[in-house]
């Protein structure tokens, strides 16, 4: 069981350590990799040796993050995670670390308090809003590049503030990071009003997979391998995806599953108010927040649909 901190015990713990690692989770999102890299800024800026590290690649579109991604070049003395509720998320490459995490760094009310020691704040939309009061606590100086870090990771884990985890100290950190320099004009225009012609060529194909389910109230699309070879699709083409299914009218969970290179689908849960995506996903292995959620399920496609709908069945 993790020895749980505040923001400030945590910071404390970051200014005594160096030879940082940082891990994000496997199919890295922006608020994941947002986190890591203002964090590792702030650490760089305090004349620490920090690097990130991801199991999966990280996509192009998030190059103006700035990661100096590990190389192996030192030993990690300090291993901390972002934004990863539970082992099953750090990916092959990364896992070893999972048993040797110093400090895990959340928003995932699901977080199963794997490292030594734990800073979750389950109200937070985003892992980045709590590492803005970290960063503080450290008194390091918030630069426009950490706040462009920041701004990624809150605007996109609330679908640029429409998401119903968007809390008034959500809009407050938003501020905050505008006052401070983040560029959130070309952001916002960047994360979500600009699709390449992959992410349409990869949602076009998935649409065509529509399914609907419990009169209606359910929605499923999926992705095969062969549509994102197909496509040329990366991660970031596929992350906005999952907010399809639910987005449709009348329909309160929506469901994308998305097959892995190695066989297992990664289902992502969205939900109304009223409705659980945590509860669905958790009873199948993962978990998340209360309307978004995620799990992996191993076997073929009609096995892994029908575990995944027997649960939705439950939750409506």
């Amino acid at each position: 069981m993790s020895e749980l901190l505040d923001a400030a015990g945590a910071a404390d713990r970051l200014l005594a350590a160096d030879d940082i690692l940082i891990i994000c989770h496997k199919n890295p999102d922006g608020d994941t990799l947002g986190t890591a890299g203002a964090l590792q800024h702030g650490l760089n800026a305090l004349q620490k040796r920090a690097s990130v590290i991801c199991s999966d690649e990280i996509p192009a579109r998030y190059d103006y993050l700035g990661l100096t991604l590990f190389d192996g070049s030192y030993q990690p003395q300090y291993v901390v995670a972002v934004d990863i509720a539970g082992p099953q998320l750090f990916g092959d490459a990364t896992y070893s670390y999972a048993s040797r995490c110093d400090l895990c760094i959340d928003h995932h009310p699901s977080n199963t308090a794997y490292a030594d020691a734990l800073l979750l704040d389950a109200g937070a939309a985003a892992c980045c809003e709590v590492m803005l009061r970290v960063l503080e606590e450290m008194h390091v100086e918030i630069t426009p590049r950490i706040a462009d870090c920041l701004y990624t990771g809150v605007s996109t884990d609330t679908g640029c503030f429409k998401f119903t985890n968007t809390t008034p100290e959500t809009h407050r950190a938003a501020a905050r990071l505008m006052e401070l320099g983040a560029n959130v004009i070309w952001l916002n225009q960047m994360l979500f009003e600009s699709k390449s012609r992959s992410r349409l060529e990869i949602e076009r194909l998935a649409l065509s997979t529509l399914e609907y389910h419990f009169e209606d109230r359910c929605a499923l699309i999926y992705i095969t391998r062969e549509m994102i070879e197909t496509t040329g699709a990366d991660g970031t083409d596929l992350e906005g995806i999952t907010s399809v299914p639910r987005a449709i009218e009348g329909v309160d969970v929506g469901v994308t599953m998305r097959q892995q290179p190695g066989g297992s689908y990664k289902v992502s849960v969205r939900t109304t108010q009223g409705y659980d995506a945590s509860a669905i996903c958790a009873r199948l292995g993962g978990g998340g927040h209360r309307q978004a959620a995620g799990c992996e399920i191993f076997g073929e496609l009609g096995n892994a649909k029908a575990a995944v709908l027997a649960e939705v069945e439950k939750e409506l």
